[in-house]
């Protein structure tokens, strides 16, 4: 079997699908993307593709290491992004091989479904305490969301005490049993991470997230050594490599590596075996559409330490399309008791409406994030 043909899609809210074919009239998906920068991921994509046309799918393994370690430049962003959606689509096309989902060849399925959790409160987060209980109304037993908006490096109570009050909210609307988890995003600062994790003890949340951004992550430490509230990042981290200090150091308690963004299910699989030598939990980071999300699930079911899955459905992102309108079959995401069952069909295990994925290209995006300045005019943190 050989690679012969493959094609971008840029369709909206803000995704990019590939889909990679063979000889032998297999199709494979994958989704490489960055937020924001959906073109430049679409060129890398396309430098990568060149080495593989005329190549056999299926040795994922070596093609995984001539992407990443042909090139003397390696890593980061937008190379991790193309590689990851590269190998979605290898590995897509390896299921459907053999008749069998992705998780099958890899060991096999340590669960038969995964917790998940449902975003709330938008960039600037409001509304939070009614918005939490209609999604725990829905069947969620946990929530994620912005704990602020831009934080200035010292920044007055007053915003602290307005982060405090949106939590006290979510909690006494939700009640004690509801898991919230608080993304800083890496909008907040060192010195003001460390007053808002003791303000926010008394709410029990089930993380935070991003307490600081991922090139301050020495500040974990201190942080760490200021609450006994589970600490998540790893979202803008993109290999095993990146991942290696902080796991050594000992200050994270939930990794969280996006399967669309960290090299793909080849990468994040070593790198959540990598946290589990370290007693460090799993929850792959996941705001994007349906491929990323059933990469997601297939690594989720072979890895001991995978506890809680984010998933896109209802996110203020998604405003023009959400991630059923792109599969042909939307029970297969199914959500019930805050649980989604892992997808048992070959490969990824989901069918994509290639149809509308066509038509949907047509319209395309150009989708970026918000730029937000402080009243003095800086450059603030989204």
């Amino acid at each position: 079997m050989k690679i012969i043909n493959y094609e971008l899609y840029t369709v909206t809210p803000r995704w990019l699908f590939l889909k990679i074919e063979t000889d032998e009239g297999i199709v494979g998906w994958g989704e490489p993307v960055i937020e924001g920068r959906a073109h430049t991921v679409n060129a890398a994509v396309e430098e990568l593709m060149d080495y593989l046309i005329g190549k056999d799918p299926l040795r994922i393994e070596d093609h995984w290491n001539m992407m990443y370690r042909s090139g003397f430049y390696r890593g980061g962003p937008i190379l991790m992004s193309a590689i990851a959606g590269i190998d979605q689509a290898l590995w897509d096309i390896k299921g459907k091989y053999y008749n069998a989902p992705v998780y099958q060849l890899m060991g096999g399925a340590a669960r038969d479904s995964i917790r998940v959790y449902s975003w709330i409160g938008g960039d600037r987060p409001s509304d939070v305490g009614q918005a939490a209980k209609d999604v725990v109304n829905t069947g969620f037993t946990a929530v994620k969301m912005n704990g602020t908006e831009e934080l200035q490096y010292i920044d007055s109570y007053k915003k602290i005490d307005e982060t405090v009050e949106r939590i006290a909210a979510v909690r006494e609307a939700v009640g004690n049993d509801v898991g919230i988890g608080i993304d800083f995003h890496g909008r907040v600062h060192k010195p003001m991470a460390k007053i808002l994790v003791k303000e926010l003890e008394p709410y029990r949340p089930m993380f935070i997230e991003e307490p600081v951004l991922p090139e301050n992550n020495e500040a974990l430490r201190e942080i760490a050594n200021h609450t006994h509230i589970p600490i998540a990042t790893g979202e803008r981290m993109f290999s095993r490599w990146d991942f290696k200090s902080i796991l050594s150091d000992g200050y994270v308690d939930i990794i969280q590596p996006d399967l669309s963004h960290a090299g793909g299910i080849t990468e994040v699989k070593k790198i959540a075996s990598m946290a589990e030598a370290y007693d460090v939990a799993l929850a792959p980071h996941c705001p994007l559409g349906p491929i990323a999300l059933a990469a997601c699930l297939q690594v989720d079911a072979t890895s001991h330490n995978a506890f809680i899955q984010e998933q896109s459905l209802g996110i203020h992102y998604n405003k023009e399309n959400d991630i059923l309108d792109y599969v042909k079959d939307r029970s297969v995401f199914d959500y019930k008791d805050g649980y989604v069952k892992i997808p048992q069909g070959p490969g990824l295990g989901i069918e994509i409406n290639e149809e509308y994925v066509k038509e949907k290209a047509k319209e395309g995006h150009n989708w970026k994030n918000p730029i937000w300045r402080h009243k003095d005019g800086s450059i603030a943190e989204w």
